[in-house]
């Protein structure tokens, strides 16, 4: 299993939406920001939002296992190997992520119950 590189290209509103159905003085999301980098592999990074990683977990498994040298979905969404785009599950202000599969190692840190 490799890590996977995830980037957060955007941070987004939809003011329509919000306008109809957010609370007042809604905004962006307070917890991600654009440029953050985190790396993951089979468990969800320190400080990244919860909601987030059960939104894109099943991305980050995928490149953790194939290294990156294939498309995902047959070549018909994304045209680079190894990158999923995806974004969290927030209707109202979703945020958007830049995954890479790397060459990196992932390491157990913790020790499992048993």
């Amino acid at each position: 299993m490799k890590k996977v590189k995830i980037t957060v290209l955007k941070t987004t509103l939809d003011e329509e939406l919000a306008k109809e159905y957010g609370a007042e003085g809604l905004d962006k999301c307070p917890m991600m920001r654009e440029g953050q980098v985190f790396y993951a592999d089979y468990a969800k990074p320190e400080g990244f939002c919860d909601e987030a990683w059960k939104a894109i977990y099943q991305y980050v498994f995928a490149l953790a296992h194939n290294y990156g040298d294939e498309l995902f979905y047959y070549g018909d969404w994304i045209r680079k190997p190894g990158v999923a785009i995806c974004s969290c599950n927030d209707g109202l202000r979703p945020v958007i992520f830049k995954l890479e599969a790397t060459k990196e190692d992932a390491e157990i840190n913790y020790t499992p119950v048993r």
